[in-house]
């Protein structure tokens, strides 16, 4: 049976900050999960290690700097991009993280010299405010 859909893989890094019942969220603003909170992370860079992702992406997506992170996972998904036949597998590595207090907050940049900044700033969101209209598949599943 032939396969109408394209599959392309996505590999990220994330972490997870919560609180009080709360999770630390990113609002996309681009990519398949474009207008739904999101988990801070993404793509490695060339000759990066997995944590030189989480702690540059956090700090690019959240303006925070990663104190600590523990309790490493991968998990995976499929994603089927709106309008589209585009499916893509998504494999994410998940930590922990602790967020440092001691080191204030920066401001979020536009852009960085390889394209634009996807996260529109961040939000502590309810875990039960969370559903598939207003969320990437990293909250729900």
């Amino acid at each position: 049976m032939e396969n109408k859909y394209s599959v392309s893989n996505h590999f990220g890094v994330y972490g997870t900050v919560t609180d009080n019942g709360k999770i630390l969220c990113i609002h996309k603003n681009a990519g398949p999960y474009k207008n739904r909170y999101d988990l801070p992370g993404g793509s490695q860079e060339n000759w990066e290690g997995l944590t030189e992702t989480l702690s540059r992406e956090f700090v690019e997506e959240t303006g925070y700097t990663i104190k600590k992170y523990s309790n490493p996972r991968v998990y995976d998904t499929f994603v089927r991009e709106k309008g589209n036949l585009n499916v893509v597998h998504h494999i994410m590595v998940f930590y922990d993280v602790e967020l440092d207090n001691n080191i204030e907050k920066q401001d979020l940049p536009s852009c960085f010299l390889d394209g634009f900044n996807d996260s529109d700033g961040i939000a502590r969101v309810p875990f039960e405010n969370f559903n598939e209209a207003n969320s990437s598949p990293l909250l729900i599943n």
